[in-house]
């Protein structure tokens, strides 16, 4: 048996007399190995490059690497660092001894470029390129019977990304270091997605709130209406949303009264006349099963339900696919390959046959996504997960299992709906009520993403109904949020910027750059982030447009399909836009960098003193999280940013509130030390809440007590990583008291 050694990349150098004349297969990731060795035996040689082995020299005008010379990109091409020498020097003499070469690097874009450096690197003259999506006996098997040609148009596209992006870094960042803030780099991509969570940031800081009453009546007969206006109503459908954030979703309420006026007149009349039911609408909806996993949906995913920062995520999935678990794990399509689907359906007749449909439910990729491709997936439905539980961590065990209903889901029965709703009147004023309860699960048995059932009483059209309580809650519009990581990653898909790959390192960058930072999950710019990007938009304004970015993107594809010459593309995109750009920056920078990084002349802001009405200042300090604070120019009065709120605060206000919300001890133990829960108040929305929290101060800082926090609900409180709250005493979860019960007697349960 062949022995190797290997360094710290992982790949190996063999010096076994056996192992000459034996094909040499040579692959990407050094967690490969030992799978692929294990199917292939001795047959074959297996190294790893460990990535990338070449990089653009840094060398000529600026280090660039490479020319630009007419319509022609003249690359100069280097090993990458120590290790990228020592790779191709053992790959080089692995290769000598072979019988012959295949490559078999990841099959996306960046694979096939890697493939196309080693076999440059190691001069190889034929090229036997296999690629396979599942690291399996068969797959491995198919693949080397069917070797390819090099794609060159993946490679060119490859080429052109490199080129691209250290022309954008190289010649811009020099730029934003005139800035003397701090500022490192400028990107193609992370500039513009740092864009768009500035643009959120400033919606956010301009928002002005607007006072509104919620009214609704409770009746005897068990369920609470909410004042209706008549006309077209919002609908109830819930859509699956992998970057949902359930702190984000909001409970019902009645359409919005705007004066406390009028919220009291609508009171009197409710109980002043009686009420009857005018109408009752019943109907039985079908919600199709999710497509399964791309990249994308996959990050989105594990943030939402398993609290991952997609570069976590990929982490991840990446051993996960090494191991033979799990396809490739950077995908844009949605297919399933007909075996793949024949075995889910087997497993679905077996353990759950009311839940296999008569067709194959199809679902529809993206307009960029390789359909050649596969979603991800696992690579065998039928493995059992107690025998995994047992070889796998925590994190990467409840990622596998995610990705396994959601496959499963995806081809199962749709779940079917019945909402009702009911509308009231008394006098001249209605009410509406808004109910449903799943009739059938069918793949929310596996993945839940339906909502909460909220069933309505029977009630008969003309029944006359008994009110119980008529009121109303004054509560205040809300800007929008912060985006999490998984958001920012849905929205990056949607605009097209960034592909599979990107998504996770863009916004790592922007976290290691301290563009942005983390704020309760939230992705939130700092001060040096906002002043790169207002900076950006006064000089580079087109490195910063979306829709700019997107269509570069689009002519990567393009290339990548052979439909685009990527050294003219991309010698006329810097002639025509690039070039000039820059020279306009680079007028701009001398006025600039002398303000930067704090103004001379203070900025208005458009939020008025909520003593004297004036426009207030902004005040730099870097004793705020948000690195300034508003000053009235008039009488004085500051303002500081509140995270809790989402809205400019006094002082005053932000101490009265937490002295009107003492801590009081609870019966309850926090699941991490064991010490009491307090209780702990605070506003959202618009509305007093109540959450439970470890009592220890200094232990609520340490990071094995994040997320040991309990939520009001209308059952009793529940947190998102320990679930429901139950007493030691008696196993049952806490009753709220009356003033506590948001949904006053309205009946709802979950099936």
């Amino acid at each position: 048996m062949a022995t190797s050694t290997h360094n710290r990349s992982g790949s190996a150098t063999s010096h076994s007399r056996n192992s000459k004349g034996k094909p040499l297969i040579i692959i990407e990731a050094p967690g490969k190995l030992s799978k692929l060795r294990q199917i292939l035996g001795d047959d074959y040689l297996i190294q790893a490059s460990g990535g990338h082995i070449r990089e653009l020299a840094n060398d000529g005008d600026e280090q660039l690497g490479f020319d630009l010379v007419g319509d022609q990109v003249q690359c100069r091409w280097e090993a990458r660092g120590s290790r990228g020498k020592q790779a191709i020097a053992q790959l080089r003499e692995a290769a000598k001894h072979a019988q012959s070469v295949i490559l078999a690097t990841d099959e996306d874009r960046e694979g096939e470029t890697i493939g196309w450096h080693i076999a440059q690197a190691l001069g190889l003259k034929t090229v036997q390129r296999i690629t396979y999506r599942e690291i399996t006996p068969a797959a491995v098997r198919a693949a080397i019977a069917h070797p390819r040609p090099m794609d060159l148009n993946l490679v060119h596209a490859g080429i052109c990304r490199s080129v691209l992006d250290k022309l954008v870094g190289y010649r811009g960042s020099p730029l934003v270091w005139k800035l003397n803030n701090g500022a490192k780099s400028i990107g193609r991509v992370q500039s513009a997605t740092l864009h768009l969570v500035v643009e959120r940031e400033l919606q956010i800081r301009n928002f002005k709130p607007q006072d509104y009453w919620s009214c609704y009546v409770d009746y005897k007969e068990g369920f609470r209406a909410f004042y209706y206006r008549g006309g077209s109503s919002p609908s109830t459908e819930e859509t699956v949303d992998d970057a949902a954030d359930p702190a984000d979703k909001k409970a019902p309420e009645s359409d919005r009264v705007l004066s406390e006026a009028e919220a009291d007149l609508l009171i009197q009349f409710a109980q002043q006349y009686p009420h009857r039911v005018v109408s009752i609408e019943g109907k039985t909806v079908n919600r199709t099963p999710p497509a399964p996993f791309t990249t994308s949906t996959l990050q989105q995913a594990a943030g939402s339900k398993l609290r991952l920062s997609p570069e976590q995520t990929m982490q991840i999935a990446q051993g996960l696919y090494e191991k033979g678990i799990i396809t490739y794990h950077r995908s844009d399509s949605t297919y399933l390959s007909p075996e793949f689907v024949q075995s889910v359906r087997n497993w679905l007749s077996s353990h759950d046959p009311t839940n296999l449909p008569q067709k194959v439910t199809q679902h529809k990729s993206g307009k960029n996504a390789q359909e050649a491709h596969e979603a991800i997936r696992p690579t065998d439905v039928h493995r059992p997960s107690e025998s995994l539980k047992a070889e796998l961590d925590a994190d990467t065990f409840s990622l596998y299992v995610m990705i396994w209903k959601r496959t499963v889901a995806s081809l199962c029965q749709p779940a079917r709906i019945r909402q009702t709703r009911i509308v009231t009147q008394s006098g001249d004023v209605q009410w509406q009520a808004r109910g449903q309860v799943v009739e059938f699960e069918g793949f929310a048995k596996y993945w839940r993403s339906l909502g909460q059932d909220a069933e309505l009483p029977i009630v008969q059209q003309g029944q006359s109904l008994h009110l119980e309580r008529a009121a109303h809650e004054k509560k205040q519009t809300q800007p929008l949020p912060r985006y999490s990581e998984a958001q920012l990653v849905a929205l990056m898909e949607r605009k097209g910027i960034g592909r599979p790959s990107t998504y996770a390192p863009t916004i790592q960058t922007l976290k290691q750059r301290e563009y942005v930072g983390i704020i309760k999950s939230k992705l939130q710019p700092t001060a040096v982030g906002e002043q790169v990007d207002l900076f950006l938009v006064q000089a580079l304004p087109k490195l910063v447009d979306v829709g700019f970015t997107a269509e570069m993107e689009a002519s990567l594809d393009q290339i990548a399909s052979g439909e685009l010459s990527w050294e003219q593309w991309l010698t006329r995109w810097n002639r025509d836009y690039f070039a000039p750009a820059l020279e306009q920056a680079r007028k701009v920078i001398p006025n600039y960098a002398s303000e930067a990084p704090v103004r001379k002349t203070p900025e208005v802001s458009d939020t008025q003193c909520p003593q004297c009405q004036k426009l207030m200042i902004q005040l730099p300090s870097k004793k705020v999280k948000k690195g300034f604070f508003l000053k009235c120019q008039g009488c004085e009065s500051v303002l500081f940013w509140s995270d809790r709120t989402s809205t400019w605060e006094q002082p005053c206000a932000m101490s009265e509130r937490s002295k009107d919300s003492p801590a009081k001890l609870t019966e309850y133990a926090c699941p991490v030390c064991k010490k009491p829960l307090e209780e702990y108040g605070y506003q959202k929305d618009g509305q007093s809440k109540v959450m439970l929290r470890c009592s220890d101060v200094k232990a609520r800082q340490q990071k094995k007590h994040e997320g040991a926090v309990y939520f009001q609900t209308s059952k009793g409180f529940w947190s998102p990583k320990f679930g429901e709250l139950k007493s030691e005493q008696s196993g049952k979860a806490p009753i709220l008291n009356a003033k506590q019960q948001p949904l006053g007697k309205a009946k709802s349960r979950r099936r």
